[in-house]
């Protein structure tokens, strides 16, 4: 009898264990991680962030509208834990300086631009916003509408004569930051 229930446990333990790591993991692979650096003269930047996808949802507009990212409201440039970038250099980011180092990055989007803020907190998961106290810059770039959807989140960077182009892309919206070297 003792036998029977000790397997029994053994089981419950075993279907709890799988139960648990389906779950944590199930949302890595809908949104799997991502990684993009490029050196550019002397300047590497290289940005780590997680690639969700639209999958037939609306993913930047109006709450009311059921967007997945409404306008005006905290994203985490991706999905799971928060994106980071890591510069060699101090540089100009979208034209306002910044000390080499790593930093969160996190957005604040709108229909025409998006408003982008570094940040000095790292290591957390991004769906919960940054302590703002921590924010070490504010910059806004524009939005480029794109003509075909992007499926998958996706960065990518392109040199420039004194830096690097950073370009972000998701469904049919997508926006640019230059880092210069100063």
């Amino acid at each position: 009898m003792i036998k029977k229930i000790l397997i029994g446990l053994g089981v419950l333990v075993i279907i709890l264990g799988a139960a648990f790591f389906y779950l944590n993991n199930r949302g890595r692979t809908l949104s799997p991680p991502g990684n993009v650096e490029l050196t550019a003269g002397n300047l590497t930047a290289s940005i780590t962030y997680n690639r969700p996808s639209v999958r037939g949802r609306l993913i930047f507009g109006t709450k009311e509208a059921g967007a997945l990212q409404p306008y005006g409201q905290y994203w985490r440039l991706g999905a799971n834990e928060s994106t980071e970038i890591t510069l060699n250099h101090d540089v100009k980011f979208n034209g306002e300086a910044l000390k080499a180092g790593t930093y969160r990055v996190y957005a604040i989007p709108g229909p025409d631009t998006f408003e982008i803020i570094v940040n000095t907190e790292l290591g957390k998961w991004g769906a919960f916003e940054p302590n703002h106290d921590l924010d070490i810059l504010h910059t806004t770039v524009p939005v480029q509408k794109l003509t075909s959807s992007v499926e998958q989140y996706t960065i990518r960077m392109e040199p420039l004569e004194t830096g690097i182009l950073i370009i972000f892309e998701w469904s049919d919206t997508q926006f640019g930051i230059p880092i210069t070297t100063p």
